[in-house]
């Protein structure tokens, strides 16, 4: 009897711990080789040893203030934890974290309904066509999405504001696009007695990039013909609309995975629509009311705003040229992230539903078969994203090249800005296996750096919105090297780095600094460094003042409950 009693004692265990388990392998498995020694350089994914704190991180720059507040979180966090080691645990934390939350969502379902929503949550396109795409603050987003929907729901269930929200907040909000996922998911299933804290809430989580976005209004517009360059693609057998149901349809057919080109890819949306079908009335019926209305108001917002690009390319073209801050619909296919939760839920409720049905009348084998299929079937249809997309995401050291120039800047370079040529956005260096990836040498310099933030997708080619690099550009075409640095310093430069693996760039005079593995860098006397507006930093000083409150107020919460229960108990 004790025996079996404590058989049942660690079945119970496993079971529970079963959904991290799986997430955890599960993430290990897709990141495969990217978790090595060394840093994952991916188009839109730049990390380095150590991003330096400085102006532009805070959103001073001239440039738009896209990666903010990832940088400035990222350059505070890399000085405890080394640049290499942090990516990785927010790689690996972001997709297990994801898959467990998910787990959450339906916890009250079958284990192998649990299991399913986690497989599901972490294998599916939309997080390995953005994982090699580069975009990890929006899978940081994604993967705090379940557990800000749970916390949402406890708070609206029980009055009182979870101390975990101070720090999902912040963590969900480290881009535009996915702070504006979090406000919707969070506003959606908190209701509307919660909607003014909650609001405030989220007022600060937004705070760094909004005040720093409208100090940036002017600049703030992008070309119309972005639209159709980043609008909704079909993949494979599946138009553009079918493949968002299916969480893919990514704008970058490069990084799109190879399976997702065949009928696999309709095969996939076959099973996953009919799971969700199977689930439907199982979820309505045990789902609280308010929740599946939050799930699926973030399902059509997500699906609609994806869809939108590809439907009416032409209003969302005119968004992005005449409102401020409008370009960030360009890329709609991010918001299916809002996609997922509704997703899940329904797959686990239909998992559930099938798999008690069929123990009400075959053998257990049958059961057991029928519940495997249904955990796995989203690696089974998409295996070629396992071991870091089939290779794609690798880890390489940085040539020594890149610590050389950081120290000569540091240390031996005048005042002034650094300007990167030549003026393209995207590298592929045979050191990153020819991988492309944006100029990692503007996080490199320990300044603010300047660099091309035009692109060309597709052969359309889309001017940036930084004036400062189109003076620079103007700088460049005078006629004489001399010209152009004189030109150069007065535009506050007071360094040049050229990389010599791309197209030649112009001659500039100057003090050589370094001239190693394909890095020049050469030194401008006389500039001056551009700097803001004091208001500017004032502003954004009680920007980013909100949003440090959340998670030190949560501390603060957590330690002041804490005493508290501990005084209620003791009495």
């Amino acid at each position: 009897m004790r025996v079996a009693g404590e058989t049942r004692g660690l079945t119970a265990v496993l079971a529970a711990h079963a959904p991290w388990l799986l997430a955890i392998a599960w993430s290990v498995l897709l990141l495969g080789p990217a978790l090595a020694p060394g840093f994952v350089l991916s188009y839109d994914m730049v990390w380095v040893p150590d991003l330096a704190v400085r102006p532009d991180v805070w959103g001073l720059g001239t440039s738009l203030p896209r990666a903010v507040p990832s940088d400035a979180v990222v350059a505070l966090l890399d000085d405890v934890v080394p640049g290499m080691w942090l990516q990785k645990l927010v790689l690996l934390g972001s997709l297990a974290a994801g898959g467990i939350g998910a787990a959450g969502l339906v916890g009250d379902r079958a284990l192998v309904a649990r299991l399913a929503a986690v497989t599901l949550w972490i294998w599916n396109p939309l997080v390995v066509e953005r994982l090699v795409l580069g975009q990890w603050p929006v899978l940081v987003g994604y993967g705090v999405l379940p557990w800000v929907l749970l916390a949402g729901r406890r708070w609206r269930a029980s009055g009182r504001l979870p101390v975990r929200l101070g720090w999902l907040v912040p963590l969900g909000s480290l881009s535009v696009s996915t702070g504006l996922v979090t406000c919707l998911a969070l506003l959606a299933v908190t209701g509307r007695r919660r909607a003014l804290p909650a609001a405030g809430l989220l007022l600060a989580g937004q705070a760094p990039w909004l005040v720093a976005g409208l100090l940036h209004a002017g600049d703030a517009t992008s070309a119309a013909s972005g639209a159709q360059v980043f609008a909704l693609r079909g993949e494979g057998l599946l138009p553009a609309p079918l493949a968002a149901l299916g969480l893919g349809g990514v704008w970058n057919a490069e990084v799109v995975p190879a399976s997702r080109e065949g009928l696999v890819a309709a095969v996939s949306l076959c099973v996953l629509a009919g799971l969700c079908a199977v689930g439907v009335r199982s979820a309505l019926a045990r789902v609280p009311r308010h929740d599946h209305w939050a799930l699926f108001a973030c399902w059509a917002v997500g699906f609609g705003l994806a869809v939108a690009g590809w439907a009416l390319p032409g209003a969302v073209g005119w968004l992005a040229a005449h409102v401020p801050g409008g370009g960030t619909l360009r890329d709609g296919s991010r918001l299916l992230v809002l996609c997922a939760p509704l997703l899940v839920v329904l797959v686990a409720h239909g998992t559930d539903v099938a798999v008690t049905r069929l123990r009400a009348t075959a053998a257990g084998a049958a059961v057991v078969s029928l519940g495997v299929a249904a955990v796995l079937w989203p690696v089974a249809v998409m295996p070629d994203a396992a071991l870091g997309a089939s290779g794609r995401l690798t880890a390489v050291e940085y040539p020594s090249a890149y610590a050389d120039l950081r120290r000569v800047v540091r240390d031996d370079a005048p005042p002034g800005d650094v300007l990167v040529l030549p003026l393209t956005s995207y590298r592929q260096p045979e050191w990153n296996d020819d991988h492309k990836v944006l100029d990692p040498t503007p996080r490199v310099v320990t300044r603010d750096a300047v660099g091309s933030d035009a692109l060309v997708v597709s052969g359309v080619r889309l001017p940036g919105e930084d004036p400062r690099v189109l003076d620079a550009a103007a700088a460049l075409t005078l006629s004489t090297p001399g010209e152009r640095s004189a030109a150069l310093v007065r535009l506050g430069f007071g360094v040049v780095v050229v990389d010599d693996d791309r197209p030649a760039a112009p001659s500039v005079a100057g003090t050589p600094l370094l001239d190693a593995d394909g890095l020049r860098a050469v030194a401008l006397d006389g500039a001056e460094p551009a700097s803001a507006p004091w208001w500017w930093t004032a502003l954004l000083a009680v920007a980013w003042a909100a949003y440090a409150a959340l998670p030190s107020g949560a501390i603060v919460l957590g330690v002041l409950r804490s005493r508290r229960s501990e005084a209620d108990t003791g009495s």
